[in-house]
């Protein structure tokens, strides 16, 4: 399904289409039309199966059409980690960036400014808030919260908040909202546990169980464990045998799409660049190139891993570890289309190794593990410290002290 074909304000349609979505996934095709009718909702959904936009898309949507701007807080969205809220809020600035939302994640571990900015958001009203337990109920238990005539609350990975022991923050932080709302909860997995916290928090709410769609069999996949210093010589050598016809390199940052094209250009490599920073326009006559064998190599930020319709991709390159597993499947899923086979290779630095082994995980099976070049020399070894969530800083913006998208 289109998003398109969602009904959506069409404020919200150009906040995708800026992203490069255009196609729902399968928890945002099941979930979405039932949110936007107003149901509550239980739904089994892994990270990086799209549900974060699953949620925040209806949400924004009724939040620009139905609510009234009346200096409350219209939805919360409560999060088991920093990592997490930090996350969404990102990713709502992009959906949202067009309309007159506001949003802030609030989270522990920031200075006495940053909790300033988070009283003035929760007391004035921002739109969304995004949060963690242990912050939100120190702010509520100071009586200026405004969620009085809250509408909309979401559960964010419940399980995991709950595996966590959260409970009991959640338990009172619902004791202050209104029973009349509207509630969505996602969790990974359905033990007991969260079924009965569904059967309190919920009124009969609709059922959805989505599986995260594994990347195509036919993809080769392969991580390489390096040093940052590293990474330009292994793309160059990757980029080495004549037979490859096209490439396409994805990073994280602007500044490594702009540093890489610039490496791979002065070794005389066909090759050009593609982020926001460039002219749609340029865009276009880049990708119009590449897409007619003209242009060999494409170094490009996410702005390209969704949507883009090119056959017979050779190789693809996650010249940084994506963020989520999402991305990673977008990103190996150009390769290995139309093509019988294709290669996916990904570099992991010491700081990402944590991030790739959470998609690994995701996938259900380690990524091989492939050796570095003798010339290029040895990277560091593979071992993954534990996931751990935490406190962080605030942001500040618009009205209530929250961000203006």
């Amino acid at each position: 399904m289109k998003f398109s074909e969602l009904n959506l304000d069409p404020k919200l349609l150009e906040g995708i289409e800026a992203i490069g979505f255009e196609n729902t996934t399968p928890v945002q095709e099941a979930t979405i039309p039932k949110i936007l009718e107003g149901k509550d909702l239980i739904a089994a959904a892994q990270t990086g199966t799209g549900k974060t936009a699953a949620f925040l898309l209806p949400i924004i949507h009724k939040i620009l059409t139905e609510a009234k701007d009346d200096g409350h807080i219209k939805a919360l969205v409560i999060v088991p980690t920093r990592e997490l809220a930090v996350q969404i809020d990102q990713q709502l600035e992009g959906l949202s960036y067009y309309t007159s939302v506001s949003s802030l994640a609030v989270y522990g571990g920031g200075d006495g400014q940053s909790f300033d900015r988070e009283k003035k958001a929760l007391s004035e009203g921002a739109d969304i808030i995004i949060g963690t337990p242990g912050r939100l109920i120190a702010h509520l238990n100071m009586n200026y919260v405004k969620v009085s005539q809250l509408d909309y609350l979401i559960l964010d990975e419940a399980d995991r908040m709950l595996d966590m022991g959260f409970n009991e923050d959640i338990t009172k932080i619902i004791g202050y909202l209104p029973k009349e709302r509207q509630t969505l909860l996602f969790s990974a997995t359905m033990p007991t546990k969260i079924r009965q916290l569904a059967k309190n928090i919920l009124k009969d709410p609709e059922e959805i169980s989505i599986a995260i769609s594994k990347p195509n069999e036919k993809i080769v996949q392969a991580a390489f464990i390096v040093y940052d210093g590293q990474k330009i010589e292994l793309v160059k050598h990757i980029l080495k045998p004549d037979w490859l016809r096209s490439v396409i390199v994805f990073c994280s940052t602007k500044d490594n799409t702009k540093r890489l094209t610039k490496e791979l250009k002065k070794a005389n490599l066909s090759v050009e660049e593609i982020h926001s920073d460039l002219e749609q326009k340029s865009r276009e006559q880049v990708l119009n190139q590449f897409k007619s064998r003209k242009l060999k190599i494409l170094v490009a930020t996410d702005i390209l891993s969704r949507g883009i319709d090119v056959e017979d991709i050779d190789i693809v390159i996650n010249y940084d570890v994506p963020n989520d597993g999402e991305d990673y499947i977008h990103r190996i899923g150009r390769t290995a289309r139309a093509a019988s086979t294709g290669a996916a290779f990904t570099f992991v630095n010491e700081k990402e190794q944590s991030k790739f082994q959470s998609i690994e995980q995701l996938l259900g099976k380690p990524v091989p593990k492939a050796k570095i070049p003798p010339h290029i020399g040895e990277g560091p070894s593979y071992s993954p410290k534990p996931y751990r969530g935490g406190g962080g800083r605030g942001g500040g913006g618009r009205k209530g002290g929250g961000k203006k998208r």
